[in-house]
């Protein structure tokens, strides 16, 4: 996928559903199952509307947030591919519609922001949110922007990767993609190809 071609927001509410991810040995990883992975998760997105990314340090009650924050947006992504299945991460798992909602407006709600607009001499002008009170929650800014790329176009894009084994999702960037990467097509194929001579021999 080319990061040029989704929002800001649609980065973050991606990369924040994609630290649920496949193991590489069948399984399913997390990499926020410590305040250590949250740290190293924020700090690697520095330039994005995440507060203070570059010095953010998790704690115990910041990685509950943003699990919490987490779970209901992967519930909001499985109802946003429908009639397509969701990701087989959590689909036998998932929070309630309304309780997922709820949640999530509850985070974006937690520290208020304006917007503030940047424009270098060299540069297009860029619009950065603030917080109208020092010291911004992560979760609250993760959820804003969750909730700018569920409510824009970038959401019809949105689909489940149902290759064997995976469990991304990903934003659809032409008519005929099926996965979230080519290898990803090429692991489906070859497992259709196991199948088919299986039933036959």
């Amino acid at each position: 996928m080319h990061a040029a071609s989704i929002t800001g927001d649609a980065r973050l509410a991606l990369d924040l559903v994609l630290t649920i991810r496949h193991d590489g040995n069948g399984g399913v990883a997390d990499d926020l199952t410590d305040p250590a992975g949250l740290t190293a998760w924020v700090r690697a997105r520095p330039g994005t509307t995440l507060p203070e990314a570059g010095r953010f340090v998790a704690d115990d009650a910041s990685l509950t947030a943003v699990r919490e924050l987490r779970a209901a947006v992967r519930a909001l992504f499985s109802r946003a591919v429908r009639p397509g299945e969701p990701s087989p991460a959590d689909a036998a798992r998932l929070l309630p519609v309304p309780d997922a909602l709820r949640r999530l407006n509850a985070a974006a709600a937690r520290t208020p922001t304006v917007p503030v607009l940047h424009w270098a001499d060299d540069a297009e002008p860029v619009v950065q949110r603030q917080p109208v009170r020092g010291g911004e929650e992560l979760t609250a800014a993760l959820a804003q922007a969750v909730i700018g790329f569920l409510a824009s176009p970038d959401r019809e894009r949105l689909r489940a990767c149902h290759a064997p084994r995976c469990v991304r999702y990903f934003l659809k960037e032409h008519p005929r993609q099926e996965w979230c990467k080519p290898s990803r097509g090429n692991r489906a194929r070859v497992a259709r190809h196991h199948q088919r001579h299986k039933r036959a021999a």
